[in-house]
């Protein structure tokens, strides 16, 4: 009995616990009420216009974002050299664009003095290597070549670039003076030799460094290259001539004096440029009766640019190599 009794007494005491702690939760309920907003999908039927806006003027971030970080102003701002890549960038869009369009020939062609490498280089301030100047000077005479009157104006914009503050018709030759004494100056150069030829009207006296033309070349294919200038135009015994040659070898020698004698000739008589430059033509009776007509080109007052190749390290020479041995 005491066993039950003393169970009892435990649950009497757990209720009475159980009640306390239910009275001080009520008494600590608050008696203001609740405000409950209900939210709902469907807009009233009055307020149409004003949801609409209210939806406007939220504006949502980072909306019509392609790419996760910062693009750069341009597709050069990688590059060693910015400005002058943009510039081939820009002028090679627009050739792709308007390659379609018809062209003229080159002597048809307007007259632009394209910009030198060097100019481009103190322009831009950049280090622009002689092959990417070739490169972007190649795609703007291509553009030049775009009909005048179909020329887009974003591409004659773009041609400004390449072109020097000059007038190209005003940059004529100086012209070779004779002077008291009847003589006329000329210069010429070929390989490493310098000439100063002095032309005169005369008997056909030459002389090369106070030497006669025999004792100066030994090669008789010398001795004609340079007195060639008077020989295609038949002036051997009409002028004399002094010449002061220095540097190179033989060849380039006699290739120096024949410039020039032939720019002094012209100083003299400035109608022979023509055959100076062409040549003439020449006719010969062969046993047959019949003529032959050979033109023989003159080529006398063109620079001749060609020079010795240099050596590269790694080569005997210019282009030649060691032979390759596997061991």
């Amino acid at each position: 009995m005491s066993n039950v009794a003393s169970g009892l007494r435990h649950l009497r005491c757990q209720r009475q616990l159980l009640g306390a702690q239910w009275r001080q939760t009520a008494w600590q309920r608050p008696t203001s009420q609740l405000c409950i907003r209900a939210m709902s999908s469907q807009s009233p039927v009055g307020d149409t216009s004003s949801g609409t806006n209210l939806v406007e003027s939220v504006q949502i971030p980072y909306q019509g974002i392609t790419h996760a970080r910062t693009v750069p102003a341009t597709p050069s701002y990688f590059s060693r050299e910015p400005q002058f890549n943009d510039l081939y960038i820009r002028i090679s869009n627009l050739l792709t664009k308007y390659h379609h369009l018809p062209t003229v020939s080159p002597n048809e062609a307007p007259l632009v003095p394209w910009t030198k490498l060097e100019e481009m280089r103190s322009q831009m301030g950049e280090p622009i290597k002689a092959s990417h100047y070739a490169r972007v000077i190649r795609v703007a005479k291509r553009l030049n070549l775009i009909e005048p009157t179909l020329r887009p104006a974003e591409v004659k914009i773009a041609l400004q670039d390449f072109a020097r503050d000059i007038n190209p018709f005003l940059n004529m030759p100086r012209p070779v003076p004779i002077d008291k004494f009847g003589r006329a100056v000329g210069v010429g150069k070929r390989k490493a030799s310098t000439a100063r030829a002095f032309v005169v009207e005369g008997t056909g006296e030459v002389l090369v460094n106070g030497k006669t033309l025999s004792e100066a070349f030994g090669r008789v294919h010398d001795r004609e290259s340079a007195m060639w200038a008077l020989t295609a135009t038949e002036r051997l015994d009409k002028y004399n001539v002094w010449v002061l040659v220095e540097g190179g070898g033989t060849t380039g020698q006699a290739e120096a004096i024949t410039l020039a004698v032939a720019k002094a000739l012209i100083a003299h008589e400035p109608a022979l440029k023509t055959a100076l430059r062409k040549g003439a033509i020449v006719l010969f009776t062969l046993l047959c009766d019949h003529l032959l007509m050979l033109s023989l080109s003159a080529g006398c007052i063109t620079r001749d640019p060609r020079t010795v190749e240099r050596k590269k390290h790694g080569h005997v020479k210019a282009r030649k190599m060691p032979a390759w041995v596997k061991r």
